[in-house]
């Protein structure tokens, strides 16, 4: 059995192995596959692997000896799930590998914008300390996060995950959830509409699914209802974000900073407005990609084509 795993290098740059993939059958891998390459690398294919690679209707069809699509990440927009279905293809994700490291990430993006650790850390290596007639100084001011609101939309795992870390540093939860518009407190949690959340807390982080729904959900209106003390992390997706309308909140210091791990087209192009944004942190989608949780997903990804082999399929997509 031929098994393909289409753009590798993300999940793994060359620290990880693939033995557990090897032991399945015949493995090629590729760091990357453009689009035009697909169908050629993908004939004669009973297993194929991909993270970002689309697999839509046109290229599923043409691929007559396709079995099974092993999604290494959770989402599974990029395969036509429809198409996949309609000729008995199996489409397994891994739901759950990097729940905790995603929630860290949450803290290492909001620290960042309550202490400028970063920042601080420059400019004492620019001598800027050496210099100093005092023993501290500060370019911001500093944020303490105890007693301050975190408001959480999209509480799933991660969402509980992060408010498990907020907790632990004292703040208070909001949680807003899509399957439930009730009101009351669980375990520490407040729940809300999102109005509420919007206008008591400090902090608000995105942890909802990219859905019709939720595109643009951060726009003028929501950005108008925050705080003007308060941060936006976004370690989701970028679609979730209207980024010219957040820039503009930024640089006219309508919020206090966001945090953003995603955007709406990654890598971003160089006239992306929050590239350039006052108090605006962002790094390149990495919170899902510690060693632990690659190792993780992985593992789970070969899981999946050895469960379905043995007629047992798990971790399917419906």
């Amino acid at each position: 059995m031929k098994i393909v795993i289409l753009d590798g290098h993300t999940a793994n740059p060359g620290d990880l192995s693939w033995d557990e993939f090897a032991k399945l059958g015949e493995l090629e891998v590729f760091d990357r596959t453009t689009k035009e390459q697909m169908v050629a690398r993908l004939q004669g294919t009973a297993v194929a692997l991909t993270n970002k690679a689309v697999l839509d209707r046109g290229i599923i069809s043409a691929l007559p000896e396709l079995r099974f699509i092993g999604v290494t990440a959770t989402g599974y927009n990029i395969v036509d799930i429809a198409a996949a279905r309609k000729r008995g293809i199996v489409v397994c994700n891994v739901p759950e590998y990097s729940t905790q490291d995603v929630a860290q990430f949450v803290f290492a993006l909001l620290l960042e914008l309550t202490n400028r650790i970063g920042h601080h850390a420059e400019t004492v290596r620019a001598g800027k300390w050496n210099r100093s007639q005092d023993f501290s100084y500060w370019d911001f001011p500093l944020v303490g996060l105890s007693g301050l609101t975190l408001g959480i939309v999209g509480f799933g795992r991660i969402g509980r995950a992060v408010a498990r870390i907020g907790q632990a540093f004292g703040m208070k939860i909001l949680a807003m959830r899509r399957s439930s518009s009730a009101s009351g407190e669980t375990d520490g949690v407040r729940y809300v509409e999102l109005d509420a959340l919007l206008s008591e807390s400090d902090a608000i982080t995105l942890h909802c699914p990219l859905t019709p729904e939720t595109t643009r959900l951060v726009n003028a209106q929501f950005l108008a209802k925050m705080k003007r003390t308060a941060f936006l992390i976004n370690t989701a997706r970028g679609g979730l974000v209207d980024e010219t309308t957040l820039a503009d909140a930024l640089n006219h210091e309508r919020i206090a900073g966001a945090g953003l791990d995603v955007l709406s087209t990654e890598p971003p192009s160089p006239d992306n407005p929050l590239l350039n944004a006052k108090n605006c942190v962002i790094t390149p989608h990495i919170a899902w990609a510690t060693k632990t949780a690659r190792v993780r997903l992985l593992q789970v990804s070969a899981d999946n084509i050895r469960a379905w082999m043995d007629g047992k399929p798990q971790n399917v997509v419906t």
